[in-house]
């Protein structure tokens, strides 16, 4: 059913006056637009500049000043292939809030590295090669920082010589850095009553014990923040439950208005270590506390599922739209490849037997019900959002077709595709919140009213309870009814009696996209539920809820212009069929947009190399030729174009752009 014009204005007036669902912590003005049955927020939550290692030997210099004015609308300037700064950059649309979280384990080391050329440290050739032009030593200067490690070490003089030096007091520097990024944060944050731009303190902390991917970053609420930025070097290597007590000692319960979250990613190259099972009561509760939603998509790939297309089974789904954006590895060193060829071992592709079940965020959900039945408590009740991982200062920067690579010099122009084919342009995160400002977004963030997408702007919302009447798709009061008589995406609903089952509203509309490009249209929408059945085992079943009239949609494969159309607007309501009030279970939605092309098909295109054409192989080889004679480039640059959907596990040169919702947890002993 296609959502009427009054539903669509209801959402973004508001109906009725509830009470404001959050506290005032900050001194600010109070904003003139309040939604009071709120609107959606799009904003990046992960975001690198120049101050992380990582991004600097990438050749990117720009720093978290500018990573703000990209986010406003404004152009930046990146290094191309050749590493000249010659490749503009700029979002389509200005987004709403950005949090900057650079890598805080060596916010001292790099600074003394880059930044003040009377200090000893800064002549050191551990330092010197962070800064040259040749691409080769720089690459060699990633290697040292991975190298470098941050687990074992005891103190900041044991580790690294960078540390050492005369003169070089690592702790001040770090100190300095992170003022710069509260500075920054401040400065850009608009505490007008215009409310255009909300900011937030934050970094990432960045453990990797053995390459498995345990990071995480912490977003404070406000100005209140610890004096240092907590890093691997407080804590220690798998060692998270320790980073949630010293915030709690050091900014929960040690200040004033102090609050803080963190957020976990890339669960799929974890290796099976994000998602463990609790030891005990206090790690359940903590988990909960601190980290109430989780990056489900990022430029590193989707964590949601996992569907093998050569194998023809998943990763304890069945669900074949489990293909996105896959890496065919568990662990970071898949992001070792260099001239077309993989580099490390330990990257290469993982099969599903291998393959931790608890990668998949629908896995751990489903496990969470299950401890929740042993022990009382579900450690892992988690919202949903996307966002970048931008190493390049690009919050946003998530458009298929003007994706410009997260990794400076590293994935500029024909990089990209020869090297991180695999890698996307990430995706964004959606808080529903009454007002842009502080407060307002971290409540939104802390009570799970959130969703992501793959990159695109729908406009999305969950509702579940037992007032949910089977024509509320056609009131333009829907939000206002949905809300009292039931709770939004990330909320909980107890039983209601024998008999009693509750229902749910899914509304979704498209992204409209700019005046010049349209976004897509809407396929369909689903709700995906997750249970415990009788027997204790974990279960899983895609119920489709609502669909346009074409579901034959595709693209031109001459230009990947769209073919067919889809819905503009969506929206249904559903009770499950398979409903057991004395189950314990979990839905969320699942949006789903019309095919179209991948940035890498974007890619390949522009540079000659069409991936539906018989003759792909033969422009991939003459089109790598020529960049090898006429700019030096090495290896086989354009072969990743000419793979064949039928021949990969998990990638196509066709996507389905998508929105995950927070889910709604149903639990009968409420």
């Amino acid at each position: 059913m296609a959502l009427s014009l009054a539903c669509i204005t209801a959402w973004a007036s508001g109906a009725g006056t509830p009470d404001r669902s959050f506290e005032r912590t900050e001194t600010r003005q109070d904003c003139t637009q309040y939604t009071p049955l709120k609107r959606p927020l799009f904003g990046d939550l992960h975001v690198h500049t120049s101050y992380s290692h990582d991004a600097y030997v990438s050749l990117q210099r720009n720093d978290p000043w500018d990573a703000y004015r990209y986010a406003k609308g404004e152009t930046l300037t990146q290094a191309d292939a050749d590493g000249e700064f010659t490749v503009q950059a700029q979002i389509s649309k200005p987004l709403d809030f950005v949090a900057v979280t650079d890598h805080a384990e060596y916010f001292g080391e790099l600074r003394l590295c880059t930044r003040d050329s009377s200090k000893p440290a800064y002549w050191l050739p551990q330092c010197i090669i962070n800064r040259v032009d040749n691409f080769f030593i720089r690459l060699l200067a990633a290697r040292y920082w991975s190298g470098l490690g941050a687990a074992g070490r005891e103190s900041d003089k044991d580790r690294s010589i960078i540390c050492s030096m005369p003169g070089s007091d690592c702790a001040a520097a770090a100190l300095d850095t992170w003022t710069d990024i509260q500075r920054a944060a401040e400065e850009n944050y608009d505490r007008s009553n215009d409310c255009t731009f909300t900011t937030f303190v934050a970094y990432e902390y960045t453990d990797a014990p053995d390459f498995k991917n345990m990071h995480r970053n912490v977003i404070f609420r406000n100005d209140q923040v610890t004096h240092q930025a907590l890093s691997v070097y407080a804590t220690g290597t798998y060692q998270f439950p320790k980073l949630w007590q010293l915030l709690r000692a050091q900014c929960i319960e040690g200040q004033d208005r102090c609050d803080v979250m963190v957020i976990p990613h890339n669960a799929n190259l974890s290796g099976g270590l994000m998602f463990r099972d609790p030891p005990n009561e206090e790690e359940a509760r903590e988990r909960l506390f601190f980290e109430p939603v989780v990056e489900i998509t990022q430029h590193k790939g989707s964590s949601e599922c996992r569907f093998d297309r050569l194998a023809g089974r998943g990763l304890d789904t069945t669900d074949e739209l489990c293909t996105f954006e896959q890496y065919e590895s568990d662990n970071l060193q898949a992001m070792g490849v260099l001239y077309g060829e993989l580099r490390s071992e330990g990257g290469r592709p993982v099969s599903l037997d291998e393959f931790a079940p608890r990668n998949m965020l629908r896995n751990a959900l489903k496990d969470g019900l299950a401890l929740e039945q042993k022990t009382g408590i579900n450690p892992f009740q988690i919202g949903f959002i996307g966002s970048t991982d931008t190493h390049n200062a690009t919050p946003g920067g998530t458009e298929e077709d003007r994706f410009i690579g997260h990794l400076g010099q590293r994935d500029a122009g024909y990089r990209n595709v020869q090297d991180h084919f695999a890698d996307n342009p990430g995706g964004l995160a959606v808080v529903w919140a009454e007002e842009n400002s502080r407060d307002a977004i971290f409540t939104g963030l802390r009570r799970k009213e959130t969703y992501a997408t793959s990159g695109t702007r729908p406009v999305v919302r969950f509702f579940g309870g037992y007032g949910i009447d089977a024509d509320l798709c056609a009131d333009p009061d829907l939000v206002a009814r949905a809300s009292a008589g039931g709770v939004p995406m990330g909320g909980t609903l107890a039983a209601a009696g024998p008999g009693v089952t509750p229902g749910f509203v899914v509304t979704a509309m498209k992204d409209p996209g700019t005046p010049d490009r349209p976004g897509n249209d809407l396929q369909r929408i689903q709700i995906i539920k997750g249970w415990v059945d009788q027997n204790g085992s974990t279960r899983e079943k895609v119920f489709d809820v609502a669909a346009s009239a074409d579901r034959d949609a595709w693209v031109n494969t001459e230009n990947c212009e769209p073919t067919g159309v889809g819905a503009k607007s969506l929206c249904a309501v559903w009770k499950d069929p398979e409903f057991d009030p004395g189950i314990r279970a979990f839905y969320y939605a699942r949006v789903m947009e019309n095919p179209s092309c991948r940035w890498s098909t974007r890619h390949c295109m522009a540079a000659g190399v069409n991936p539906f054409s018989p003759d792909c192989r033969a422009q991939a080889e003459a089109h790598t030729h020529t960049l090898q004679e006429e700019r030096g480039a090495r290896g086989d640059v354009y072969g990743n174009c000419c793979k064949q959907t039928e021949d990969e596990p998990f990638y196509s040169p066709v996507i389905q752009e998508r929105a995950w919702t927070s889910p709604i947890w149903y639990r009968p002993d409420e």
